[in-house]
Parts: C-alpha cells; structure tokens; sequence
C-alpha cells in the first residue's frame, strides 16, 4: 500500500473464532471482506483473528481507539455457547442502526438460506466509527457484502459530516 490514505479512510476487520485463532483451520471470511473493503476504497490491514468471547471485544475496543471508519466483525453471530460477538459488540455502541443487520440477514434469507434468522449481529456507531457484525460463513459475507457497499459509503460520508443526500 502507498503512503496516501484511502479515500474512504481506514477499516478494520475482526475475526471471532476460536478455531481459527488456535490454528485448527484457516480463516477465509476475513480475506474475503479485506480484500472487497480495499477494492471499494478503504485502507484495511490483514483480518485480526481473535478467539470467541471476551478477546472480541479486546479487539473491538482496541480498533476503536484507533478512531478508524469502519470496523466490520465475522463471526460469533449464531446460538452457540461460544458466539458472543453482539455481546461484545453492544456495550461499545452509542448508537444502534438495526436497519443494517436486518438487510443483511433478509439478504441471506431470500438467497434461500434460512438460517440466516438466527443470525444475532448488530450494526452500530461509536463516534465517528461505523461497526457491523457479519456471520461467520462464507455465504453469510458474500451476502452481506453484496449490499453493505452503498449503505457503508452512505454512513461512512454522513459520519465525516456529509450531506445526507441518498446513494445513487
């Protein structure tokens, strides 16, 4: 990457899960969301992988007071003891915007995947950041990222003090 910034700005990606970060298996959500953040316009390091639970929101707030513009998390969104994500995501939120889970997850549900319902990821702002939760499959991130670009661009303007004109 250049020195100039992004002229989105900068994105962080968190990937919550636990086999991932002990290295039963490879991460390949966090790729995925990386590289379609870069080719939309924003700076993103390689994917942070974090274990399930309390090093989520380590991560979380850790990313945060770097003041990026978005911060996009994959994974621990489901009903397992272990999925923790949203719990980790809501007390570090000021401002929930539930509209952005809900497209998501009604995405994946008319791409006939139902189980995309009993996905628990929130969306919100703090400060001048934007933070979503993704799912941790890959159908789930390519559903999501096929209608998060013109919301994220939108949020992320009005963030920066942008008109708030809709996305064309």
């Amino acid at each position: 990457m250049s020195d100039r910034p992004a002229p989105l700005g900068t994105a962080v990606v968190i990937v919550a899960s636990t086999r991932a970060a002990d290295g039963t298996y490879e991460d390949r959500t966090g790729p995925v969301i990386v590289d379609a953040l870069r080719s939309w316009g924003y700076a993103a390091a390689p994917a942070l992988v974090v274990a399930d639970g309390p090093p989520v929101g380590r991560a979380l707030a850790a990313a945060l007071a770097g003041a990026p513009v978005l911060v996009i998390t994959t994974g621990g969104t489901g009903v397992s003891p272990t999925d923790a994500t949203p719990e980790q995501t809501k007390p570090l939120l000021e401002r929930e915007l539930p509209g952005i889970p809900e497209l998501v997850r009604s995405v994946g549900i008319a791409g006939g995947q139902p189980l995309a319902a009993i996905s628990r990821g929130l969306a919100g702002v703090t400060g001048r950041t934007l933070v979503v939760n993704l799912p941790g499959s890959r159908g789930g991130v390519r559903d999501a990222l096929s209608v998060l670009r013109p919301v994220l661009e939108h949020v992320v303007g009005q963030l920066a003090g942008a008109d708030h004109e809709a996305p064309s």
